[in-house]
């Protein structure tokens, strides 16, 4: 028997891995999760406004490794929602099937509003006025998309040409430009960016699948079919899924179906996709400066600072950004800043960590920071959220000295089980069978020392995790 829930199902494309936003967003914290001049995250502000818009159940669609990320913000904003796992990354097509056949076993009459977690939307009355006037054209079975009213050439964005003005068909959707055809595509007047943003009915999606792209559709529905619950999530079998090829829903049926139409939108609509993008959303002064954290700009015009650890000044520039974090600096003219990503890809091919993660690493009972590391020893500050605990574990190469900082822990090691306080430690041998669990109802911090011959994260066996991770 089907649920009795709304129709207007808002999903949450959340698999992206934002690289054009380094150092600040990495691969294991990416864009969609930074709070960018806002008390929420960009995250949490789409789901905010997917839930204003729509009535019925919520989706979002992320990859393995953000899967307690996600979870967590949506708990912080106390919404309920459906996270469906993509345990390989096939693209913005495959991962809208998976909404779109999970969405039939609730409602056989789900309609979809698609969003991208990690962009903004300044003014949410308008945005619902379009999310209505989208899902008026997609009830008949049009796949429509919203096109940005453009205001500048751009050449970051792919552009749609309608065939009239208003609520129009598609003529032809058209790549990221050179600057020479950005300028005559906003001349003309018949063209929008390409938003990423989708309204249809989940059903008229699959159908349009399976003229179009039928091995996607194939390979989505055997993996949907196999689908498991695990805590918060759904799980899909990866084998089937990773058959799909890899494809955004523009290629695989946008671009080919007559139904395709386009709404035009004008509420206040970014991809933040750059630094430049960040700095013309922010708040300036006189000469155009915009600052977070503790910076200093003299004589300077036009510059974004973002200092995350420590004092950044800026002197005598024009049109830089500068966005520090406690293990990356990076500097770019603002023309350049949409190339910030081709540091993140040599970081990967170098092997370098900076390229994934943070010094500060979440995880689904708190986080980690590195605050020293040496030879054959590290120092961590770790955190514990009230109720939490971490998987029973030992390690084959290194011994932990714990220090309670704040707040109360229970530790187990071996056959024992202590309780210690503020400014009390206790000693975890090279081998010992450890748990760290917070019982208060106050974050738990303490300091962690390491000392062996081997410190990865990788050196983990894990016995039990209530989280349901697998043994390392």
């Amino acid at each position: 028997m089907h649920e009795s829930v709304g129709t207007n199902f808002p999903v949450i494309l959340a698999g992206g891995s934002g690289t054009r936003l380094w150092p600040l967003s990495r691969s294991l914290y990416p864009k969609q999760f930074l709070r960018l001049g806002s008390s929420l995250s960009l995250l949490q502000n789409t789901v905010s406004r997917a839930e204003s818009a729509c009535d019925g159940k919520l989706l979002i669609v992320c990859n393995e490794e953000h899967r307690f990320l996600t979870a967590e913000q949506l708990r912080e904003m106390d919404s309920k929602g459906t996270i469906i796992l993509e345990p390989v990354a096939r693209n913005t097509a495959p991962a809208i099937a998976l909404a779109a056949l999970h969405a039939l076993t609730i409602n056989p009459e789900a309609m979809l509003t698609v969003l991208a977690a990690d962009h903004l939307i300044e003014d949410t009355n308008k945005f619902n006025d379009h999310v209505t006037q989208a899902t008026e054209a997609a009830r008949d079975g049009a796949l429509v998309t919203f096109g940005v009213i453009a205001d500048r050439p751009e050449t970051g964005y792919g552009y749609i040409k309608a065939e009239s003005s208003g609520i129009s068909k598609i003529a032809t959707f058209e790549e990221k430009p050179n600057i020479e055809n950005a300028k005559k595509f906003i001349e003309s007047g018949d063209y929008y960016w390409n938003s990423g943003m989708f309204v249809f009915r989940a059903q008229s999606y699959l159908d349009a699948l399976q003229t179009y792209a039928p091995a996607v559709l194939k390979a989505c529905t055997a993996a949907h079919a196999q689908r498991e619950s695990d805590l918060d999530f759904i799980r899909i079998d990866e084998a089937a899924f990773a058959e799909s090829d890899s494809i955004s829903v523009d290629y695989a049926v946008m671009e080919k179906t007559n139904s395709a139409m386009v709404v035009p939108f004008q509420a206040g609509w970014s991809d933040i996709g750059s630094w430049d993008a960040v700095h013309a959303i922010s708040k300036k002064d006189e000469n155009g400066n915009a600052t977070t954290g503790d910076a200093m700009v003299v004589d300077s015009e036009n510059c974004y600072i973002n200092a995350g650890s420590r004092l950044v000044a800026a002197l005598g520039l024009q049109n830089i950004s500068i966005i520090e974090t406690q293990d990356s600096i990076l500097v770019t003219n603002n023309e350049n800043a949409q190339n910030a990503k081709l540091f993140a890809q040599k970081l990967k091919d170098a092997g370098r960590n900076e390229a994934d993660t943070h010094t500060q690493v979440f995880r689904p009972w708190g986080s980690y920071q590195t605050i020293n590391l040496g030879n054959r020893f590290q120092v961590k500050r770790i955190t514990v959220k009230p109720g939490a605990k971490l998987s029973l574990q030992k390690h084959h190469h290194r011994a932990e000295h714990w220090v309670v900082v704040e707040g109360t822990a229970i530790v187990t090691c071996d056959d024992n089980e202590i309780m210690l306080t503020e400014n009390q430690s206790t000693y975890l041998p090279l081998g010992a069978i450890h748990r760290l669990e917070n019982p208060g109802k106050i974050p738990l911090e303490l300091i962690e020392v390491q000392s062996g011959s081997y410190l990865g994260e990788d050196d983990i066996v894990r016995f039990d995790d209530v989280y349901g991770r697998a043994p390392e």
